[in-house]
């Protein structure tokens, strides 16, 4: 009998023991949400020895504007342009200067200030819109005709903190007449046109959204 109550103490501790090991397990084994996350071997470590928390945001890479300390051949200068804006076409570009030198032609003939004010940079407005009217207040008019613009040439490119200048000489020929509150003309020939060269800056924004260029700086080569 007294074996017999032995092997039954013995089954039973033998059954606590399995059940407090049982228990342990399941505590131990739980997962509390305060344990270290464990890293993922396919993911590379963060610098430094920083511990990511968070998936990283996709950020596009800041391209760090510079302006070359050497004045740079115009070829290197749009090559080193176009790098910081790679959607810029010389070929369009030279074409929307064409139309834009047409437009802000006619439009300074006619006094249309409207057509010329978002093509122009304040500075150039106030100085074209000052023209137009002091022309207006001595009473005279002026016509312009351009036969045909004869070359637009880039000749310069360059960068200015966030600011990009594209200049382009235009060769036209063009009929220029300023006449008198009599219709008399005052300057300029009504039946010939003279070969003009301007020399017109545009600026525009890296960057921004508004893909349109303005008009900034004017001048002839002489």
């Amino acid at each position: 009998m007294s074996d017999g109550f032995y092997f039954i103490d013995i089954l039973i501790f033998a059954m606590i023991a399995a059940f407090l090991v049982y228990r342990l397990r399941s505590v131990l084994g739980r997962r509390t949400g305060d344990e270290r996350r464990r890293a993922n071997p396919f993911t590379p470590a963060p610098k430094d020895g920083a511990e990511a928390i968070a998936p990283a945001r996709t950020v596009a890479p800041v391209r760090p504007v510079l302006v070359p300390d050497e004045p740079a051949s115009l070829a290197s200068a749009l090559a080193y342009f176009q790098g910081l804006d790679p959607s810029f076409d010389e070929k369009a570009f030279i074409g929307g200067a064409r139309a834009a030198f047409a437009m802000i032609v006619t439009a300074f003939a006619e006094g249309d200030t409207a057509t010329l004010q978002p093509l122009l940079s304040r500075e150039v407005y106030q100085r074209f819109a000052g023209s137009i009217r002091d022309r207006v207040a001595a009473g005279n008019s002026h016509e312009t005709r351009i036969d045909r613009i004869i070359n637009a040439d880039l000749t310069e490119v360059r960068v200015d903190g966030q600011i990009a200048y594209c200049t382009v000489s235009f060769v036209s020929a063009q009929m220029n007449v300023t006449r008198d509150a009599q219709h008399a003309v005052v300057d300029g020939d009504p039946d010939h046109a003279i070969e003009v060269t301007d020399i017109w800056t545009f600026s525009r924004a890296l960057g921004s959204a508004n893909p349109n260029w303005v008009l900034v700086e004017t001048r002839t080569p002489y």
